[in-house]
């Protein structure tokens, strides 16, 4: 008994080795991600989009919600260091990615099969695009507000859709849809490599 006690300890600290390993590894992938941006269709040049919350959405998968945010967190303190929002917008970045993937991975690790996997990605894509309509009204916008005056931000997003006349338009018509655009991309790359990263991520191939 006192064998098996021992050898269960061993292996139940080298998957909290492993895990943490892990969950720095795929932070800093997500920190060099998020220097990799693409403009954002039907919006001005400064809303930019990247994939860092894909090791993210990962981590919440294979290790489970917290691994995940945590994820998110470690990204968002390591892009403090070169800030130039006074921690403002990596706070949104928190608020929204933390939302993503905690859906994400609480709906996975109830039933850990493809179709379940499917789900959680188009279910947090939208609980991600609602989080964006909030940090954007509320934190992003007065952030923005700061640099151009508000009817002139309006203005900009309103050159590539005209129905986009008040601050409230720009949140529900370009933030929230194109947020769950990208939830859905991210989720759908996602879905084509997590399972080939699977052995990686938790050692299977050093069995």
């Amino acid at each position: 008994m006192s064998n098996n006690t021992a050898t269960i300890k061993t292996r139940k600290n080298l998957v909290s080795t492993r895990t943490i390993t892990m969950t720095a590894l795929l932070a800093a992938i997500s920190y060099v991600l998020a220097f990799l941006e693409f403009p954002v269709p039907l919006s001005p040049s400064f809303a930019r989009m990247d994939l860092s919350d894909l090791p993210a959405l990962i981590g919440a998968f294979a290790f489970g919600p917290v691994t995940g945010v945590m994820i998110e967190l470690i990204k968002n303190i390591l892009q403090l260091l070169s800030t130039s929002t006074g921690g403002i917008g990596e706070l949104a970045n928190f608020l929204m990615g933390a939302s993503y993937v905690l859906a994400a991975g609480f709906i996975y690790k109830y039933k850990k099969t493809r179709k379940m996997a499917m789900w959680a990605c188009a279910i947090s894509s939208v609980v991600m695009g609602i989080a964006a309509a909030i940090v954007n009204y509320f934190i992003l916008l007065p952030l923005f507000e700061t640099f151009m005056p508000l009817d002139q931000l309006i203005a900009s997003f309103g050159e590539f859709l005209p129905f986009i006349k008040t601050k409230l338009d720009v949140v529900l018509f370009n933030a929230l849809p194109f947020n769950i655009l990208k939830g859905l991309v991210i989720g759908a790359i996602a879905m084509m490599i997590y399972k080939k990263l699977t052995p990686i991520l938790k050692g299977e191939t050093l069995k």
